[in-house]
This record gives structure tokens, C-alpha cells and sequence, in this order.
């Protein structure tokens, strides 16, 4: 949730981010390139872990139907939130003239799939997931179909891609479902093991994170296949090393899903070993993610105003609309040291209130509503 909050301040706020790739290698430098990619460990992360969470609620409902519905209504919610507040936050565009499909909705529709496939066993759905995740880059050596409604099914499910609906608006998809899915659906069939003793259960997460970089390590050095992008020698080490790293996110590659989900694997087995006092800090913004997901980007959008204006913009310079982050044309933004400090101010700012939203849940948990918050 914290290094979240990190992507979105730079994608919003830094001076060269509505022109330049902080993984294109031609531009880039190392500190921009890493800013980037630690933060690739947020979505996985996110999808794998609402899956492990359905999971796990599930065995605390005695009646499937009531969790099948719980399930549903809750995809559902997301992808109103992500249509609705999200995309708002983002565009800062009234006409809402583009709607885009990121990672709330990929959760949402997760949900939704997980809600039909309850009842399926988790070595099923793993088995599933593997599956697609092992498989699905084969597709990019499929060519782009000419045939729209083919192309629209494609972007949807497994390529990211924007479809003009009409001249005034459009669809950007850049999380297709499937690859996502795929990843939850692994969650969910891994939830088994939070139930398990704290001993088996660090040897299973050590383990997997083991073999889960060790394949992408040995994958990613054949360099055939994987991701769409293979990894070249660069202009130096460092350069090397960032195109081996430089693994595809839209959609998420196999050696994008073996790398973060090796890394998330490591870190939850190492979580308990934290400070104490850095574990209760972590966990009062952990209690609260959509709470403070949806803050985070409204106090990122607000930063955006405030650095506009104090650089000596008016509101008829900012601009509205699809790709366009309510920013000038050209002259606006601030350096990644700034970036850093905006984004760690933010984080605190957020700290009371994620407190007081998780202390109120606490003590109002007959509210049902809140479960949705």
C-alpha cells in the first residue's frame, strides 16, 4: 500500500512523466528505472492476496451461498468503484471522456470468477492458474486479428489495448482479465496455506519463493520465451542488469508473475521478523486498502493542483481528458527527490485517518456496509 502510493505520485507529479518511460532504457536512468519496477510488486501482490483472502473467508462461512453472493457483490463494487471514483481521481475529467480498466475492476472481475468457482476444489483452481500463467505469452505471437469484435475480445482478456467507442469517448484496458485472474485464482488456491501452522507455513512461502525466481532466473537467461521483451546487453553492467530486469507488466508476463510472486513469497516469510512498531504502522494502512486507496489518489490529485498553481499556471492551462493528468501541456511537474518527499508526506498524512477508519470498523462490525470500505 505504501510504494503504491509511490507510482501514482510519480506518474501524476514528476516533470518528465507525461513524456518519458521509466523503463525505456534509452532514457532512463537506474534510480527512475527502480522507482518504477519496486512498485511493480504492488499489483500482484494486490490480485494474489484478494485471492488468498477469498479464500480464507470462505472457510469462515458454514453456507456457500452466502459467500458466492459476498463474492459477487463485492466484484461488483469494485468495478462500480473503479469506473466511478477511480477513473474521477485519475482524469479529473467530468465529461469522462475515456474510462479505464486497471487493477480494482481486475480484482472486481476476479471476485466475480472466484464467485462461480467456489465450489471447485483449490488444487483445481490452481491447476487452472498455472496454466494460464505458463501459457498465456504464446499469444503474443499471435498477429492482431482485422476483425474488431475479435480485437475488442483480445484487449479485453489478454492484451491491453483502447477501443474509440465514439469520437468522444473511449475504453483503455490495461489490465486484461485473464493474465489477473490467473493470479488470483493462485491466491485463492494458496490460501491454504495461512491456515497452516507458523513453521510449515514460512517453509512453504520460503520454498516457493525459491522456486519461483530460481525458474524465473533460469527462463529468463534462456531468453526465448516468457515476455514479449527480451533482455540485452546494455551500454554497461548496470544497463544489463536493468534489461534483464525489465519484464512486462501489461499484460503480466510469466516472468513478470515468477519474479514479484517469488519476491512476495520471501517477504511474507520475513514479515513477522519486522519491528514490532514498523509491523503496527504497516498494518493500520493494511486493515484499510480500499479506504486508503481511494484517498491516496484523491491527496495525489490535490498535490497535482497545488504544483500547477504554485508553479505559475492558471486553470485554463490544465488539461482534461484521455492521457491528459490535468497538467499544462508542457513546463509543469517536479524532480524525483520532490516526488520522493511529496509521496512520504502523503503516507503520513494518510496515517490518522487510516487509524481512526480501522479503529471505527473495529467497533462497528455489525455495519455491513463497511465491509465494502
Amino acid at each position: 500500500m505504501v510504494i503504491m502510493a509511490l507510482d501514482h505520485t510519480r506518474d501524476l507529479l514528476h516533470v518528465s512523466s507525461l513524456t518519458q518511460s521509466p523503463t525505456d532504457l534509452k532514457t532512463t536512468t537506474p534510480i527512475l528505472f527502480f522507482t518504477r519496477w519496486i512498485t511493480y510488486l504492488c499489483a500482484p501482490v494486490f490480485v494474489f492476496l484478494s485471492g488468498a483472502s477469498a479464500y480464507l473467508s470462505s472457510k469462515k462461512k458454514a453456507n456457500m451461498a452466502d459467500n458466492r453472493k459476498f463474492l459477487l457483490k463485492r466484484g461488483l463494487w469494485l468495478i462500480v468503484l473503479e469506473f466511478t471514483l477511480v477513473n474521477f481521481a485519475l482524469w479529473f475529467d467530468f465529461q469522462f471522456r475515456i474510462l479505464m480498466l486497471q487493477v480494482i475492476a481486475a480484482i472486481g472481475a476476479g471476485l466475480i470468477v472466484l464467485s462461480g468457482l467456489i465450489k471447485i476444489s483449490p488444487g483445481k483452481t490452481g491447476i487452472i492458474a498455472l496454466l494460464i500463467i505458463f501459457t498465456h505469452n504464446l499469444l503474443q505471437y499471435v498477429p492482431n486479428s482485422g476483425n474488431t469484435f475479435v480485437n475488442v475480445l483480445m484487449n479485453l482478456f489478454f492484451r491491453p489495448g483502447v477501443q474509440q467507442v465514439s469520437p468522444g469517448f473511449m475504453f483503455f484496458i490495461s489490465y486484461p482479465l485473464i493474465p489477473w485472474i490467473a493470479i488470483m485464482l493462485l491466491g485463492f488456491a494458496s490460501g491454504r496455506i495461512f491456515e497452516q501452522p507458523e513453521a510449515e507455513q514460512k517453509r512453504k512461502l520460503i520454498s516457493f519463493g525459491i522456486i519461483s525466481l530460481t525458474l524465473f532466473l533460469v527462463i529468463r537467461s534462456i531468453n526465448i520465451y516468457g515476455d514479449p521483451s527480451q533482455w540485452k546487453v546494455g551500454k554497461d553492467t548496470m544497463y544489463t542488469i536493468l534489461s534483464f530486469l525489465n519484464v512486462t507488466k501489461y499484460p503480466p508476463s510469466l516472468l513478470f508473475v515468477l519474479l514479484f510472486l517469488g519476491i512476495m513469497f520471501l517477504l511474507l516469510s520475513y514479515a513477522d521478523r519486522l519491528p514490532g512498531k514498523l509491523q503496527h504502522i504497516i498494518s493500520v494502512y493494511g486493515k484499510v486498502p480500499l479506504f486508503y486507496y481511494l484517498l491516496h489518489l484523491y491527496l495525489i490529485r490535490l498535490s497535482v493542483f497545488i504544483m500547477v498553481f504554485a508553479q505559475g499556471f492558471g486553470w485554463k492551462d490544465l488539461l482534461f481528458g484521455p492521457f491528459q493528468f490535468g497538467r499544462p501541456a508542457s513546463g509543469s511537474g517536479i524532480s524525483l527527490g520532490l516526488v520522493y518527499l511529496v509521496w512520504l508526506a502523503i503516507v503520513i498524512l494518510l496515517y490518522p485517518l487510516c487509524k481512526w477508519y480501522g479503529d471505527y470498523k473495529q467497533l462497528n462490525r455489525h455495519k455491513w456496509w463497511l465491509r465494502y470500505l
